[in-house]
């Protein structure tokens, strides 16, 4: 059943960034601001207290961080609640998702970009199961074959569906990945590792030290060879034996 408004808390130690969101926040009358914390420990108690539907947190704060905080609460939430990191720091930006990121906010964000996470999170509730606790949501999130993710490019940011992936490939030469998409290839920001990129869906599937596919277009398995399905088909993967189990074991799953 959809609410008529929902709840949100921000948690930040920066008095001038909860202003930012409170008032990017006015106007949409379908959320209510439930509340605001500077201190993180307090913050953790808000949330617990209030049981926002919409939780926007700092990443960088002191003594904990806005990753440690969600974590820490996780076995303590219980209701429908969708999480939305904000942050100046692109190294945070991987790590956000695998711990449960509903979506991310890049400072200075846009108010263009702010809007198209709250009609993200609108869109999001038509589908939302009642009575679903917050790990499930967890859970569901990465299961989604459509979702979203941010990678750090050589020049920037971009958001890209797992929908639309056809597999990773290193390049040794220039020591980076970079996704091969329907339509064109991305470069990733060096320092991302295979690691990062497999903990972002489990659709994700190393084949060899080089490559990693995604599950959703593998077509079958011959002598040792990944083939994909359209528009994938004409790309060689090859199985190295070290990935050789770990292939077969998503391809029968599928």
């Amino acid at each position: 059943m959809k609410k008529e408004k929902y709840s949100v808390v921000i948690i930040d130690d920066d008095d001038l960034c909860i202003n930012n969101i409170c008032k990017s926040l006015r106007g949409m009358n379908k959320f209510e601001i439930v509340g605001t914390e500077r201190k993180p420990e307090i913050g953790k108690n808000l949330i617990l207290k209030t049981h926002p539907d919409l939780l926007f947190i700092d990443v960088e704060m002191p003594h904990i961080t806005g990753l440690q905080l969600v974590q820490s609460i996780k076995d303590k939430v219980d209701w429908n609640m969708q999480v939305v990191f904000y942050t100046a720091y692109d190294k945070y930006l991987l790590e956000a998702l695998r711990t449960s990121a509903f979506d991310y906010l890049l400072k200075p964000y846009t108010e263009e970009e702010f809007q198209i996470v709250m009609n993200r999170f609108l869109e999001y509730t038509k589908n939302e199961h009642n009575g679903n606790s917050f790990k499930a949501q967890v859970s569901d999130l990465y299961s989604r074959k459509n979702i979203r993710f941010l990678i750090t490019t050589i020049r920037g940011y971009q958001m890209i569906n797992i929908k639309d992936v056809g597999y990773f490939e290193y390049n040794a030469i220039k020591r980076l990945w970079y996704i091969a998409l329907q339509d064109k290839l991305v470069n990733i920001k060096r320092g991302v590792t295979s690691n990062d990129i497999l903990q972002l869906s489990n659709n994700f599937v190393q084949v060899n030290q080089h490559q990693i596919i995604n599950a959703e277009y593998l077509d079958t398995i011959e002598s040792k060879k990944c083939l994909l399905s359209p528009p994938f088909e004409n790309k060689p993967f090859l199985i190295s034996r070290k990935y050789q189990e770990n292939v077969e074991d998503h391809f029968y799953m599928i």
